[in-house]
Order: C-alpha cells, then structure tokens, then sequence
C-alpha cells in the first residue's frame, strides 16, 4: 500500500467509532500491509469471536498469528512493517490508531474445517475456524480452573453457530473436543445443551440426532 492510503485508511479506523467495526477495518490493513511481505496472518482469539458473533462479545485488542511465510518474520521486519502503519510499541505487540494490535507465533490449528474470510476496506481478513474457537473457548472455561469470563464468551459463540448466524460444522466441533489436545467432550456438550435450551431451540447433539 502506498503511504497516502494507509494515512487515509488510518483516518477512517481513528474517526470509526463502532468497536467491532473499527477492529475489522485495522485487521484489514495490518494485514494488507504484511501480505505485501509476503506473510499471510490469522486472526485468533476472541478478536475472531468479537467478528463471528457481530460484536455481542467484543475483544481489547486484535490478535493475530502468522498462518504462513514465504520471508523470515524478524523482529526487524516486523518493526519495519509496523512502522508504515505509525505504530508504536513492539515486537509483538504494538498500538495503531488507538487500538493494540498482536502478531504472535505461529497459527495452531487442528481443524479440518478451512479459515475463514471477511471482507475488508484494505482487503480480506482471515479468521480461525469457529470450530476450534468453540472448542478452544469451552476449555479455558475450565481448567485450569473455571473462568467465568471465557464462558461468558463461549456462550455467545454458541448462540451465534446454534442460532445459525455461523456456519458450523458439528461433527467437527466434536471430533476436535474428543481429541487428545483438547479432551473436553463433556464439558462442551453439557454447555451446548444448556446453550440450545436457553434458546428454545433442538441441540446438534440431541440423543435423537
């Protein structure tokens, strides 16, 4: 990008002033920017929530992780890059326009079920898959002890993937919480049947289905 756009792009995410809505227009250039390097990033955590569920949950800062790279990501280049953007902080964590962004280690990901897109003034945003965010989520509900705030979190996930506003495929939510790595069936299936009767609405994971 040329440095009037990104000036004129970090203009319109200052002046935004819905949060989710600001959140996306700056993942949307953070990442147009190292795509140009270059290096596609993913983003994760409950800033990919905070976009999936339309801003019913709403993230602090922007999380990203680097899906892939066809250069080294040093911490020169990722200070070079950011400093297009007027950022300031560093290496991993920076403040643009207000707002703190992350570019952490690699993407981890056990899902079958592809990365997502949204679209963007700057250009497509990549998003974990709900899939694994759910599963994700539900676990760190719970252990290494409960956290209220990610149930919290977990549960307008859910109601956005049962409510169908997500498309999400079950059978993979499953086979993902029955995996070693996460081991977590119970816990998960226990909250989509309280999230489905909360709803009024038949769970993915009714005995009949």
């Amino acid at each position: 990008m040329k440095p009037d756009q990104i000036k004129r792009a970090l203009a319109d995410i200052t002046a935004e002033t819905d949060p989710t809505l600001k959140h996306l227009k700056l993942a949307s250039l953070v990442s147009a920017v190292f795509r140009e390097h270059g290096i596609e990033l993913v983003v994760v955590g409950g800033s990919a929530i905070e976009f999936y569920t339309e801003g019913a949950y709403v993230s602090g800062d922007i999380d990203l992780c680097v899906d892939y790279s066809s250069t080294a990501l040093t911490v020169r280049l990722r200070q070079e890059v950011m400093a297009q953007l007027q950022a300031t902080g560093g290496p991993r964590s920076w403040q643009v326009g207000g707002l703190y962004v992350d570019v952490l280690a690699g993407f981890e990901n056990l899902a079958r079920t592809p990365v997502r897109r949204l679209d963007g003034p700057c250009g497509h945003v990549r998003i974990s898959p709900v899939e694994e965010l759910i599963v994700e989520r539900v676990l760190i509900s719970r252990y290494p002890g409960d956290y209220p705030p990610a149930r919290d979190c977990a549960k307008k996930l859910l109601a956005a993937a049962l409510l169908a506003e997500i498309e999400t495929d079950w059978t993979e939510v499953k086979r993902l919480a029955e995996d070693p790595a996460y081991k977590n069936w119970n816990d998960l299936k226990q909250l989509v049947h309280e999230q489905a009767q909360a709803l009024q609405i038949r769970s993915p994971y009714h005995p009949d289905e």
